[in-house]
Protein backbone atom coordinates (compact mmCIF):
# COMPACT_ATOMS: atom_id res chain seq x y z
CA UNK A 1 0.00 0.00 0.00
CA UNK A 2 2.85 2.38 0.82
CA UNK A 3 4.45 1.74 -2.57
CA UNK A 4 1.18 2.55 -4.32
CA UNK A 5 0.79 5.86 -2.48
CA UNK A 6 4.43 6.78 -3.13
CA UNK A 7 4.04 6.04 -6.84
CA UNK A 8 0.82 8.08 -7.02
CA UNK A 9 2.48 11.03 -5.28
CA UNK A 10 5.42 10.89 -7.71
CA UNK A 11 3.14 10.85 -10.76
CA UNK A 12 1.05 13.79 -9.52
CA UNK A 13 4.10 15.85 -8.59
CA UNK A 14 5.63 15.18 -12.00
CA UNK A 15 2.42 16.28 -13.71
CA UNK A 16 2.26 19.50 -11.72
CA UNK A 17 5.91 20.36 -12.34
CA UNK A 18 5.47 19.80 -16.08
CA UNK A 19 2.28 21.85 -16.34
CA UNK A 20 3.37 24.78 -14.20
CA UNK A 21 7.13 24.83 -14.63
CA UNK A 22 9.34 27.50 -16.16
CA UNK A 23 12.79 26.36 -17.24
CA UNK A 24 15.62 27.50 -15.00
CA UNK A 25 17.95 29.73 -17.05
CA UNK A 26 21.71 29.34 -17.13
CA UNK A 27 23.62 31.11 -14.40
CA UNK A 28 25.79 33.54 -16.39
CA UNK A 29 27.02 35.79 -13.60
CA UNK A 30 25.93 37.89 -10.64
CA UNK A 31 23.54 39.88 -12.85
CA UNK A 32 21.40 37.77 -15.23
CA UNK A 33 19.30 40.28 -17.18
CA UNK A 34 17.23 37.90 -19.31
CA UNK A 35 14.45 40.50 -19.65
CA UNK A 36 16.90 43.11 -20.96
CA UNK A 37 15.68 45.89 -18.67
CA UNK A 38 19.05 47.09 -17.36
CA UNK A 39 21.57 49.35 -19.02
CA UNK A 40 25.07 48.08 -19.67
CA UNK A 41 26.51 50.53 -17.12
CA UNK A 42 24.06 49.34 -14.43
CA UNK A 43 24.85 45.69 -15.10
CA UNK A 44 28.57 46.35 -14.77
CA UNK A 45 28.19 48.52 -11.67
CA UNK A 46 25.96 45.95 -9.92
CA UNK A 47 28.33 43.10 -10.84
CA UNK A 48 31.27 44.97 -9.33
CA UNK A 49 29.30 45.83 -6.18
CA UNK A 50 28.10 42.27 -5.65
CA UNK A 51 31.58 40.84 -6.27
CA UNK A 52 33.11 43.21 -3.73
CA UNK A 53 30.47 42.25 -1.15
CA UNK A 54 30.97 38.52 -1.78
CA UNK A 55 34.77 38.80 -1.57
CA UNK A 56 34.43 40.63 1.75
CA UNK A 57 31.67 38.58 3.42
CA UNK A 58 31.19 35.38 1.31
CA UNK A 59 27.47 36.32 1.01
CA UNK A 60 26.45 35.56 -2.57
CA UNK A 61 23.79 37.88 -4.03
CA UNK A 62 22.52 37.25 -7.56
CA UNK A 63 20.04 39.25 -9.65
CA UNK A 64 17.76 37.62 -12.22
CA UNK A 65 15.24 39.29 -14.54
CA UNK A 66 12.77 37.21 -16.57
CA UNK A 67 10.24 38.55 -19.10
CA UNK A 68 7.50 36.17 -17.87
CA UNK A 69 7.03 33.09 -15.72
CA UNK A 70 4.26 31.65 -17.95
CA UNK A 71 1.82 31.08 -15.11
CA UNK A 72 4.22 29.78 -12.47
CA UNK A 73 4.18 31.55 -9.12
CA UNK A 74 7.22 33.70 -8.46
CA UNK A 75 7.72 32.01 -5.06
CA UNK A 76 8.03 28.55 -6.63
CA UNK A 77 10.20 29.82 -9.47
CA UNK A 78 12.60 31.77 -7.24
CA UNK A 79 13.02 28.84 -4.85
CA UNK A 80 13.60 26.45 -7.76
CA UNK A 81 16.22 28.73 -9.33
CA UNK A 82 17.92 29.37 -5.98
CA UNK A 83 18.33 25.69 -5.18
CA UNK A 84 19.38 24.67 -8.69
CA UNK A 85 21.96 27.45 -8.84
CA UNK A 86 22.97 26.57 -5.26
CA UNK A 87 23.56 30.17 -4.23
CA UNK A 88 25.68 30.85 -1.17
CA UNK A 89 28.32 28.76 0.56
CA UNK A 90 27.34 25.17 1.29
CA UNK A 91 28.28 25.37 4.96
CA UNK A 92 26.65 28.80 5.46
CA UNK A 93 23.65 28.85 3.06
CA UNK A 94 24.28 32.58 2.73
CA UNK A 95 22.84 33.26 -0.71
CA UNK A 96 20.22 35.79 -1.84
CA UNK A 97 18.34 35.86 -5.14
CA UNK A 98 16.55 39.00 -6.39
CA UNK A 99 14.03 38.18 -9.14
CA UNK A 100 12.18 40.75 -11.27
CA UNK A 101 9.51 39.83 -13.85
CA UNK A 102 8.58 43.05 -15.71
CA UNK A 103 5.76 41.71 -17.92
CA UNK A 104 3.92 40.39 -14.87
CA UNK A 105 5.00 43.28 -12.62
CA UNK A 106 6.26 40.86 -9.98
CA UNK A 107 9.42 40.69 -7.92
CA UNK A 108 10.84 38.61 -5.10
CA UNK A 109 13.79 38.54 -2.74
CA UNK A 110 14.62 34.88 -1.96
CA UNK A 111 16.81 34.42 1.11
CA UNK A 112 19.00 31.42 1.95
CA UNK A 113 18.61 29.54 5.22
CA UNK A 114 21.72 31.06 6.74
CA UNK A 115 20.65 34.70 6.22
CA UNK A 116 16.98 34.45 7.24
CA UNK A 117 17.82 35.83 10.68
CA UNK A 118 19.76 38.76 9.21
CA UNK A 119 17.50 39.70 6.31
CA UNK A 120 14.03 38.87 7.60
CA UNK A 121 10.86 38.41 5.54
CA UNK A 122 9.58 41.71 6.92
CA UNK A 123 12.70 43.60 5.85
CA UNK A 124 12.60 41.99 2.40
CA UNK A 125 8.99 43.14 2.05
CA UNK A 126 9.94 46.66 3.13
CA UNK A 127 12.67 46.86 0.50
CA UNK A 128 10.23 45.69 -2.16
CA UNK A 129 7.40 48.04 -1.18
CA UNK A 130 9.28 51.18 -0.28
CA UNK A 131 12.43 51.14 -2.37
CA UNK A 132 11.97 49.02 -5.48
CA UNK A 133 8.25 49.27 -6.30
CA UNK A 134 8.10 53.11 -6.49
CA UNK A 135 11.02 53.18 -8.94
CA UNK A 136 9.55 50.38 -11.04
CA UNK A 137 6.20 52.20 -11.21
CA UNK A 138 8.07 55.08 -12.84
CA UNK A 139 9.75 52.74 -15.32
CA UNK A 140 13.15 53.16 -13.63
CA UNK A 141 14.43 49.59 -13.46
CA UNK A 142 18.06 50.66 -13.22
CA UNK A 143 17.37 52.78 -10.14
CA UNK A 144 14.94 50.34 -8.51
CA UNK A 145 17.18 47.29 -8.81
CA UNK A 146 20.29 49.23 -7.81
CA UNK A 147 18.66 50.82 -4.76
CA UNK A 148 17.04 47.53 -3.72
CA UNK A 149 20.34 45.67 -4.01
CA UNK A 150 22.18 48.33 -2.01
CA UNK A 151 19.46 48.15 0.67
CA UNK A 152 19.94 44.37 0.92
CA UNK A 153 23.69 44.81 1.28
CA UNK A 154 23.17 47.54 3.89
CA UNK A 155 21.06 45.22 6.06
CA UNK A 156 23.58 42.41 5.68
CA UNK A 157 26.21 44.87 6.89
CA UNK A 158 24.22 45.39 10.08
CA UNK A 159 22.36 48.62 9.25
CA UNK A 160 18.66 49.29 9.83
CA UNK A 161 16.04 50.35 7.29
CA UNK A 162 14.46 53.74 8.10
CA UNK A 163 10.98 53.68 9.61
CA UNK A 164 8.22 54.92 7.30
CA UNK A 165 4.41 54.88 7.34
CA UNK A 166 4.60 53.30 3.90
CA UNK A 167 6.03 50.18 5.49
CA UNK A 168 2.58 49.29 6.68
CA UNK A 169 0.83 49.85 3.37
CA UNK A 170 0.22 46.41 1.91
CA UNK A 171 -2.48 47.33 -0.60
CA UNK A 172 -0.56 46.29 -3.70
CA UNK A 173 1.80 43.49 -2.75
CA UNK A 174 1.53 39.74 -2.54
CA UNK A 175 2.91 39.85 1.03
CA UNK A 176 -0.35 41.35 2.31
CA UNK A 177 -2.44 39.54 4.90
CA UNK A 178 -6.04 38.43 4.76
CA UNK A 179 -8.53 38.69 7.61
CA UNK A 180 -7.06 35.65 9.33
CA UNK A 181 -3.60 37.19 9.49
CA UNK A 182 -2.08 34.64 7.11
CA UNK A 183 0.18 35.73 4.27
CA UNK A 184 -1.42 35.39 0.84
CA UNK A 185 0.84 33.45 -1.52
CA UNK A 186 1.01 34.94 -5.00
CA UNK A 187 -1.62 32.76 -6.72
CA UNK A 188 -5.32 32.85 -7.47
CA UNK A 189 -7.86 31.59 -4.93
CA UNK A 190 -8.84 28.78 -7.33
CA UNK A 191 -5.26 27.59 -7.59
CA UNK A 192 -4.85 27.76 -3.81
CA UNK A 193 -7.98 25.62 -3.27
CA UNK A 194 -6.94 22.99 -5.83
CA UNK A 195 -3.35 22.84 -4.67
CA UNK A 196 -4.48 22.85 -1.04
CA UNK A 197 -6.76 19.87 -1.66
CA UNK A 198 -3.85 18.02 -3.23
CA UNK A 199 -1.26 18.84 -0.56
CA UNK A 200 -3.46 18.39 2.50
CA UNK A 201 -5.08 15.33 0.94
CA UNK A 202 -1.73 13.54 0.56
CA UNK A 203 -0.11 14.45 3.87
CA UNK A 204 -3.48 14.16 5.63
CA UNK A 205 -3.89 10.60 4.36
CA UNK A 206 -0.49 9.53 5.65
CA UNK A 207 -1.19 11.34 8.92
CA UNK A 208 -4.38 9.30 9.42
CA UNK A 209 -2.53 6.09 8.57
CA UNK A 210 0.12 7.00 11.14
CA UNK A 211 -2.45 7.69 13.84
CA UNK A 212 -4.34 4.45 13.26
CA UNK A 213 -1.33 2.15 12.87
CA UNK A 214 0.48 0.78 15.95
CA UNK A 215 4.26 0.79 15.91
CA UNK A 216 5.15 2.29 12.53
CA UNK A 217 2.75 5.16 13.24
CA UNK A 218 5.38 6.90 15.37
CA UNK A 219 7.85 6.65 12.51
CA UNK A 220 5.30 8.36 10.26
CA UNK A 221 4.84 11.05 12.92
CA UNK A 222 8.52 11.99 12.69
CA UNK A 223 8.65 11.45 8.92
CA UNK A 224 5.78 13.87 8.22
CA UNK A 225 7.10 16.77 10.35
CA UNK A 226 9.07 18.44 7.51
CA UNK A 227 6.11 17.99 5.14
CA UNK A 228 3.72 19.72 7.58
CA UNK A 229 6.35 22.43 8.09
CA UNK A 230 6.96 23.29 4.41
CA UNK A 231 4.06 22.24 2.15
CA UNK A 232 1.35 24.44 3.78
CA UNK A 233 3.48 27.56 3.10
CA UNK A 234 2.36 27.44 -0.54
CA UNK A 235 -1.30 27.66 0.53
CA UNK A 236 -1.48 29.68 3.76
CA UNK A 237 1.91 31.40 4.00
CA UNK A 238 4.55 31.10 6.72
CA UNK A 239 2.32 32.01 9.68
CA UNK A 240 -0.38 29.60 8.60
CA UNK A 241 2.20 26.86 8.04
CA UNK A 242 3.56 27.39 11.57
CA UNK A 243 0.06 26.99 13.01
CA UNK A 244 -0.47 23.83 10.93
CA UNK A 245 2.83 22.39 12.17
CA UNK A 246 2.12 23.15 15.84
CA UNK A 247 -1.38 21.67 15.51
CA UNK A 248 0.06 18.53 13.94
CA UNK A 249 2.78 18.16 16.58
CA UNK A 250 0.18 18.32 19.37
CA UNK A 251 -2.87 16.55 17.93
CA UNK A 252 -1.10 13.57 16.34
CA UNK A 253 0.37 12.13 19.56
CA UNK A 254 -2.65 13.20 21.62
CA UNK A 255 -5.06 11.40 19.27
CA UNK A 256 -2.81 8.36 19.01
CA UNK A 257 -2.51 8.05 22.79
CA UNK A 258 -6.29 8.41 23.13
CA UNK A 259 -6.96 5.68 20.55
CA UNK A 260 -4.35 3.46 22.19
CA UNK A 261 -6.92 2.63 24.88
CA UNK A 262 -9.57 1.45 22.40
CA UNK A 263 -10.18 -2.32 22.03
CA UNK A 264 -9.60 -2.43 18.25
CA UNK A 265 -6.26 -0.64 18.60
CA UNK A 266 -5.12 -3.12 21.26
CA UNK A 267 -6.28 -5.98 19.03
CA UNK A 268 -4.40 -4.59 16.03
CA UNK A 269 -1.25 -4.17 18.12
CA UNK A 270 -1.55 -7.74 19.40
CA UNK A 271 -2.13 -9.10 15.87
CA UNK A 272 0.96 -7.33 14.58
CA UNK A 273 3.02 -8.78 17.40
CA UNK A 274 1.69 -12.35 17.17
CA UNK A 275 0.62 -12.74 13.52
CA UNK A 276 2.80 -10.16 11.80
CA UNK A 277 -0.22 -8.40 10.26
CA UNK A 278 -3.43 -6.68 11.27
CA UNK A 279 -6.58 -5.36 9.59
CA UNK A 280 -7.27 -1.67 10.22
CA UNK A 281 -10.23 -0.01 8.55
CA UNK A 282 -10.26 -2.57 5.76
CA UNK A 283 -6.51 -2.25 5.11
CA UNK A 284 -4.02 -4.94 5.99
CA UNK A 285 -0.88 -3.67 7.71
CA UNK A 286 2.17 -5.90 8.08
CA UNK A 287 5.07 -5.63 10.49
CA UNK A 288 7.60 -7.14 8.08
CA UNK A 289 10.50 -5.09 6.76
CA UNK A 290 9.91 -5.78 3.07
CA UNK A 291 8.15 -3.03 1.23
CA UNK A 292 8.26 -0.83 4.26
CA UNK A 293 11.02 1.50 3.35
CA UNK A 294 10.63 5.14 2.40
CA UNK A 295 12.80 6.97 -0.11
CA UNK A 296 13.10 10.33 -1.77
CA UNK A 297 13.01 10.09 -5.53
CA UNK A 298 14.63 13.43 -6.15
CA UNK A 299 17.89 13.47 -8.01
CA UNK A 300 20.44 16.21 -7.49
CA UNK A 301 22.06 17.95 -10.38
CA UNK A 302 24.84 20.44 -10.07
CA UNK A 303 24.33 23.89 -11.54
CA UNK A 304 26.63 24.61 -14.43
CA UNK A 305 27.34 28.17 -15.37
CA UNK A 306 29.15 30.20 -17.91
CA UNK A 307 30.55 33.69 -17.81
CA UNK A 308 33.98 33.59 -16.25
CA UNK A 309 33.41 30.49 -14.14
CA UNK A 310 30.90 32.10 -11.76
CA UNK A 311 28.76 29.55 -9.96
CA UNK A 312 26.88 28.93 -6.76
CA UNK A 313 28.69 27.58 -3.75
CA UNK A 314 26.28 24.83 -2.72
CA UNK A 315 23.80 26.82 -0.62
CA UNK A 316 20.05 26.32 -0.39
CA UNK A 317 16.83 28.13 0.49
CA UNK A 318 13.61 26.98 2.09
CA UNK A 319 11.40 29.76 0.79
CA UNK A 320 12.38 32.64 3.07
CA UNK A 321 12.01 36.16 1.73
CA UNK A 322 9.18 38.23 0.32
CA UNK A 323 7.35 38.93 -2.92
CA UNK A 324 5.62 42.01 -4.27
CA UNK A 325 4.14 43.88 -7.24
CA UNK A 326 4.29 47.38 -8.62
Amino acid sequence: MKKAYTALLFVILTTFSTAYGTDVPYLTGRVNDNAQILSENTRKSLTDTLKEHEDRTTNQIVILTMPSLEGESIEDFANKVFNEWKLGQKDKNNGILIVIVPEERKMRIEVGYGLEGTLTDLQSGQIIRNIMAPRFSEGDFDGGITDGTLAVISILNGNELPESPALYDTADTSVQSDISGFENPDMSITMRILLGAFIFGIIGLFTIIGILTPGVGWFLYLFLIPFWAMFPIVIVGTKGALICLITYLILFPATKLFLKKSPWYKQAKNDLRTKGKASIGGFVVTSGSSGGSWSSGSSSSGSSSSGGGFSGGGGSSGGGGASGRW
